[in-house]
């Protein structure tokens, strides 16, 4: 088998940062066996033994900050500001399941016949996560964290493009005092991903990617009978009702759509405005997003470059798809010339179905606005789609707003008058082509046990 080389280009300057060679296949079973017997030793700890370690995972990650901001920013682009906030999050994560993952596995009585029944939440063993690049600390930390904390062990494979981050990772869990293969980082390409699933100690698998690569990796679950959650991608309607905030709403709006350079599956994308309020909103949003500028990814940097390439140029390429179609553009829509991977703020009026920024995820700085006349209308123009990850709704209206969210809006996530992001409290996840299970909370921490039943008569 011919093994990659995996390259981490730095989206600001288009420049190598490093090479990493990919694991043989030898090695990888190795890693394999290490991590099953990891498990077999951490899975018999006390549920207040594991969670002491997640303390001590939360102090570490708050000593390695700056670390890992600055290997975050590089390897992937975002803003040092941005990455920071990114570390902040995990300690806040890895505090939250410190102090309720134990209270979240304790076993549940069950009232019957017998002199006891009850449910008690068993690891299964290894499970693979597979992540991706935009929040590289984040994803995996998200995943990682309350999976390990229900006692298994777990196997990154990591996107190419953030090696460096997946390795500190890695390293953050030796220094918290983990026991050495819990959680282990394997740099491989797609090809060996299908060995790990079949291998008889794994036994599930977490990906979050995209639509495609979602489907790959749930025949392959199917295919060996694996767990599988899937978090993908997401094309969210935010809709503006006539009685909102204006001025509140696009500050959100926008705040939503620009949030690490606009390369988050549950950003803003799609503005269904009230025809009644739809010009001052879009002139606002406009002004709003010409404050965004186009630096690299130093700390006073606004908005940085997008990760890849690849991935600029195919937005590109959407923006251009629209406005063949009648779609305009109200700000930017032009692609830098530059030695890094840079894309304007671009907002684009007129937008309709059938449009490519409208049809499909734009994994970008790109915000597509469309004007409804009746509540009905866009209902039906907000849920004409393949995904179900976010929506957001701003009426002043809270009462009619919640009705809406419960009963119309077909989402893993409703938020009224504010943005759709992850907390460690609340479940996450989507439905549709977003995917299918939930992270975070309890429900996340329960995703990868035996729910066992235990009857004593």
């Amino acid at each position: 088998m011919d093994y990659m080389k995996l390259e981490t280009i730095n989206p600001a300057t288009g420049k190598l940062v490093k090479s990493y060679k990919e694991i043989s296949a030898e090695s990888l079973m190795q890693i394999l066996e290490k991590s099953h017997h990891a498990y077999l030793e951490w899975r018999m700890l006390f549920h207040y033994t594991r969670a002491k370690y997640f303390k001590k995972l939360s102090q570490v990650l708050a000593e390695e900050k700056s670390n890992l901001a600055e290997m975050i920013s590089i390897e992937m682009g975002k803003p040092l500001v941005q990455a920071t906030a990114e570390v902040d999050k995990c300690i806040v994560l890895s505090e939250y399941y410190a102090t309720n993952g134990p209270l979240f596995l304790e076993d549940k009585k069950i009232a019957t016949e017998a002199r006891s029944s009850y449910v008690t939440y068993q690891p299964l063993g290894i499970i693979l996560g597979i992540m991706p690049w935009n929040f590289p600390l984040w994803q995996v930390l998200r995943f990682a964290i309350p999976t390990i904390m229900a006692g298994n062990s777990v196997i990154l494979k990591h996107s190419p493009n953030v090696c460096g981050v997946a390795l500190l990772i890695e390293e953050l869990f030796h220094k918290s005092g983990f026991p050495d293969g819990v959680f282990k980082t394997v740099l491989i390409d797609v090809p060996q991903v299908e060995s790990i699933i079949a291998n008889n100690y794994v036994h599930g698998v977490s990906l979050t990617g995209s639509e495609a690569a979602g489907r790959s990796v749930a025949a392959l679950a199917g295919k060996y009978l694996k767990k599988v959650i899937l978090e993908l991608g997401g094309s969210d309607p935010y809709i503006v009702f006539h009685d909102a905030d204006i001025e509140k709403s696009v500050e959100t709006c926008v705040t939503s759509r620009m949030i690490n350079c606009g390369q988050t599956c549950i950003s803003a994308k799609r503005f269904l405005v009230d025809e009644k309020i739809v010009k001052p909103f879009t002139e606002l949003f406009v002004e709003k997003m010409k404050q965004y500028v186009l630096e690299d990814s130093s700390a006073k940097s606004s908005i940085g470059p997008m990760a890849r390439k690849d991935l600029r140029d195919s937005l590109h390429l959407q923006v251009e798809q629209s406005l063949e179609k009648g779609a305009k553009v109200l700000l930017g829509g032009k692609k830098p010339v530059s030695d890094g991977y840079f894309y304007p703020p671009t907002v684009i009026g007129d937008a309709k179905p059938g449009m490519k920024v409208w049809d499909e995820e734009t994994f970008g700085p790109v915000a597509a606005i469309t004007s409804f006349t009746t509540e009905m209308e866009a209902l039906r123009i907000a849920m004409d789609t393949p995904y179900g990850l976010g929506a957001a709704l701003f009426s002043e209206d809270l009462e009619r707003m919640e009705k809406l969210a419960k009963f119309k809006v077909m989402a893993g996530s409703v938020f009224i008058n504010d943005y759709v992001r992850s907390d460690p409290r609340l479940p996450f996840g989507g439905i549709k082509a977003s995917g299918f299970g939930r992270e975070l909370s309890n429900y996340g921490l329960l995703e990868f046990v035996n729910v066992k039943t235990i009857y004593i008569k």
